[in-house]
């Protein structure tokens, strides 16, 4: 790996290999502490962001090295300088770069151009490092990742879904995506989940049902209905039309006995789940949201040679 950009080029052994890195991390914090002395990382935020942030930045700390919070409207990409120019930049003072970008074709120019590992930390259509973090909660709290059903009930044409339709892929996880007919996944990436899923076995479908795809599920996963690059005047049309893909008890009550419930956070109780789930028993999405710090910590060090 030279840099993560999306999970496209991931296979099942090198997202199986971080996560095993990421589970020796959190099993023994005190190998890694000075893992990354002297080291440090870039990271350039064009979204705003908690989770990402903070787990980027208390890894490097954990393991003794040290990260710089880059807001753009300090330094405008492609403004006043190429995003060329700012990778070539970059990559003189630091050793790894991560960014959360609107663009995935930016994030993807300034990787071409850094001379350092690049990580994606979200964009418009990816946001691998929280999908991989998801397959880390899945593997503790199920014991496998080949052979459950991962069920994902709203907007279908967002960066989670199309991670969550390629990381399933990979690992053997078959996934039903619910969703509204205008809002469905874009198909150059669910032709590529299903050519990873020949390789795993899993099973690949995009419903306009919620009830049939949250139906036998093993894993029930949600996410914001109003993502950070969709206007605000755009809410109530949205709400209407994700209303009938909202995860609530009834939702639940489809998906297996033993189903977990996720969500990326933040989340708006009432909206894309009601409060009952979220904070029910069958949640584990503070769990999920502490395996981003682990996982994060292992690509960086697999990046880094480190590992």
């Amino acid at each position: 790996m030279k840099h993560l950009l999306s999970l496209l080029d991931t296979d099942s052994a090198s997202a199986v290999g971080l996560m095993d890195t990421a589970l020796d991390v959190k099993k023994n914090p005190g190998k890694y502490l000075e893992a990354l002395k002297g080291k440090t990382l870039l990271m350039i935020f064009e979204k705003p962001s908690l989770r990402t942030r903070l787990s980027f930045e208390a890894g490097m700390t954990q393991m003794g090295g040290h990260a710089i919070f880059l807001d753009v409207k300090d330094a405008p990409i492609g403004e006043k300088e190429s995003i060329e120019d700012t990778a070539k930049a970059a990559g003189r003072y630091c050793d790894i770069v991560m960014a959360r970008l609107f663009k995935q074709e930016q994030l993807e120019k300034l990787a071409e151009n850094s001379p350092v590992p690049v990580i994606n930390g979200l964009t418009d259509m990816f946001h691998p490092c929280q999908i991989l973090s998801d397959l880390l909660t899945i593997r503790e709290k199920k014991g496998k990742l080949k052979g459950l059903k991962l069920c994902f009930l709203g907007d279908g044409n967002n960066n989670v879904t199309h991670s969550l339709l390629l990381g399933c892929a990979i690992a053997g996880i078959s996934i039903s995506v619910g969703c509204p007919k205008e809002h469905m996944p874009q198909q150059q990436v669910v032709k590529a989940a299903l050519e990873k899923a020949k390789k795993s076995g899993s099973k690949i479908e995009v419903l306009n049902d919620a009830r049939k795809a949250a139906k036998d599920a093993d894993i029930v996963y949600a996410d914001s209905w109003m993502s950070y690059h969709v206007p605000k005047d755009k809410k109530e049309e949205r709400v209407r039309a994700f209303k009938p893909f909202q995860v609530n008890s009834a939702m639940m009550a489809l998906a297996k006995k033993d189903a977990i419930f996720m969500n990326c956070l933040p989340a708006m109780r009432g909206y894309e789940q009601t409060a009952e789930v979220i904070d029910g028993k069958q949640s584990i999405v503070f769990d999920q949201a502490e395996n981003r710090l682990h996982m994060q910590k292992a690509i960086i060090l697999k990046l880094m040679g480190k590992v």
